[in-house]
């Protein structure tokens, strides 16, 4: 301002340039104050008016307030000490996904996925030093076959998986956690997850904790083995039912389909969802040991080689399938797709709660059906008469399906009846229970089978878990529920199995069963709503009645 002052003699007082502009202070847009000017050529300038004295001053402006500087130096140590944190959580993440991922630089069987090794014959992944020298000199350690799995292809059953939900007898390389290890860097990447459930053990392979392994990774659910339904079943009814199924228990896919690896049946359904769906990502095919993941990807090459050189190229070097559990051992890296992105065999995660864990792995085959299934009914009725096969009112009597399981009749209504669905080499037989100790105890290992002989029997634990059903039911024309034994099949349970369940003139009945299912530790069986196979499953499944939004939520279903 005072660039702007005009200042006169040291007589004269002094007279601001603007002092001739009454009107100047129009321009100002605000009040300011203006502090006392005085004149240079003053002997002395005059004391500073007094202040009136200050009330308590307001937060941030008192003499301990930090200052600006301090504020900022403060906010910048904070932000230093955030970014290292998170520098050092992200060093972590990146170092335990780096150490799961699997090292694609190590050269496996294709047929198992083994490391190949030289040393140990019978050890997985083994071949021979000379054989193995020569690929490598080639550069062709990728198409190597070990002695494993030349030995699976003559079928053989040479087990190599151990430890909790592995498989006793045999020789054991791995164990199961360590397969399961394996996949555990599939929930830290970006991929599609293609998992497979085997219809005839529906409940025993459904993997319901696959997001531990597949994280927020879309998922795709493929049912195996629908060729093996009894004849006759109507796959609309079946889709329908693993639809509400999966709901119930809550897992979220983009769709199901209904599959056979055998005919072919659905495959194409599912190459067109993976290139709908893949986005250049990767392809993992998950499930439970012996499933029919192997089996599933041949059928998968097979049918995409008609149109893609790439997958008629990997046909060369399929997966080794086999009926022993645990065939593959290692992620097997399969180069399938034109538009990048690999297919990936995967390990089976072995569950402890299936048969297959408990048996001998000689008897491994007998659990795997091999046709189509027939139900095996208790009792035979023909005309209100009883058959060879045993009484007509079931109360009182044990029914022991192999060595593997026995269900006790404690309470049902005079014509209730059971329908074992499982492998024809498992004979169901027909006790008093009142004799069902003493005939398990005579008969294991000889007509009651797995175990297959005597010195297995020896060593077999028994059934010793036994657990109480209380089924209800609101219609006796209808199968009241299934009864599903892990790793084995199910049992379907008709209250009035002699009433057709499209005769409505037959009025409704509710009441209730009472059986006991004795099984070996730690199988489990799971009670579920019956699944419409046969002729008859179309006549009396109920499709839901549903919302417009309930249809939108459920995934669609194909086949």
């Amino acid at each position: 301002m005072a660039g702007n002052l005009l200042f006169l003699s040291s007589s004269s007082s002094p007279l601001p340039l603007f002092s001739n502009f009454p009107n100047l202070q129009t321009l100002a847009p605000y009040p300011r104050k203006i502090s006392q000017i005085s004149c240079r050529a003053a002997s002395s300038p005059s004391p500073p008016s007094p202040s009136p004295p200050s009330s308590v001053e307001p937060e941030g402006t008192g003499a301990a307030t930090p200052t600006r500087g301090d504020l900022y130096l403060e906010r910048q140590q904070s932000m230093s000490a955030a970014a290292l944190v998170l520098k050092n959580r992200d060093k972590t993440r990146r170092k335990r996904r780096n150490g799961a991922k699997m090292h694609t630089n190590v050269a496996c069987c294709y047929g198992c996925g083994a490391p190949l090794q030289t040393t140990e014959i019978d050890a997985p992944g083994y071949v021979n030093a000379e054989t193995y020298e020569l690929k490598k000199r080639h550069h062709q350690l990728r198409t190597i076959l070990c002695g494993r799995c030349k030995l699976l292809s003559h079928g053989h059953m040479v087990t190599a998986v151990g430890g909790h939900g592995g498989y006793s007898g045999g020789k054991q390389f791995i164990s199961a956690e360590e397969l399961r290890e394996k996949l555990s860097h599939l929930c830290h990447e970006k991929v599609l997850i293609v998992k497979l459930v085997d219809i005839v053990d529906f409940n025993g392979s459904f993997l319901a904790r696959v997001r531990d392994l597949a994280g927020a990774n879309p998922i795709i659910l493929v049912i195996t083995k629908v060729d093996l339904l009894p004849r006759g079943t109507d796959l609309n009814c079946i889709g329908d039912w693993v639809v509400e199924a999966t709901t119930k228990k809550k897992l979220n896919v983009t769709s199901v389909h209904l599959t056979s690896s055998k005919s072919l049946v659905g495959i194409a359904g599912v190459i067109s969802e993976i290139q709908k769906e893949k986005k250049g990502r990767d392809v993992y095919i998950l499930g439970s040991a012996n499933v029919g993941k192997s089996a599933f990807i041949n059928a998968l090459l097979k049918l995409m080689a008609r149109k893609d050189p790439v997958a008629a190229a990997a046909q060369k070097y399929e997966p080794m399938q086999s009926a022993v559990p645990g065939t593959t051992l290692g992620p097997i890296q399969i180069e399938a797709f034109q538009g990048g992105g690999n297919l990936f065999d995967t390990p089976g995660v072995h569950l402890h709660h299936r048969q297959a864990a408990v048996i001998h792995s000689d008897d491994l085959p007998s659990l795997a059906p091999q046709s189509r299934l027939k139900g095996q009914t208790f009792p035979a009725v023909q005309n209100d008469t009883a058959t060879d096969s045993g009484p007509v009112d079931l109360n009182g009597f044990s029914l022991f399906w192999g060595g593997l399981a026995r269900i006790d009749v404690i309470k049902v209504l005079p014509r209730t009846r059971l329908t074992f669905y499982g492998p024809k080499k498992l004979k169901v037989h027909i006790v008093s229970t009142a004799e069902a100790d003493e005939f398990y105890q005579k008969e294991l290992g000889i007509i009651l089978t797995p175990p297959t002989s005597k010195e297995r029997a020896k060593s077999w634990l028994g059934l010793q878990a036994v657990k109480q059903l209380n089924i209800k039911f609101e219609d006796a024309r209808r199968p009241a529920c299934d009864i599903a034994i892990s790793g084995l099949g199910w049992i379907a349970v008709e209250p009035d199995g002699a009433v057709d369940p499209s005769n409505t003139d037959v009025e409704m009945e509710a009441g209730e069963l009472h059986l006991a299912v004795h099984l070996p530790k730690p199988v489990e069986v799971f009670i579920r709503p019956p699944m419409p196979v046969g002729k008859a499953g179309e006549k009396w499944y109920q499709y839901q009645e549903l919302t417009e939004k309930e249809e939108e939520s459920r995934p669609k279903w194909f086949y």
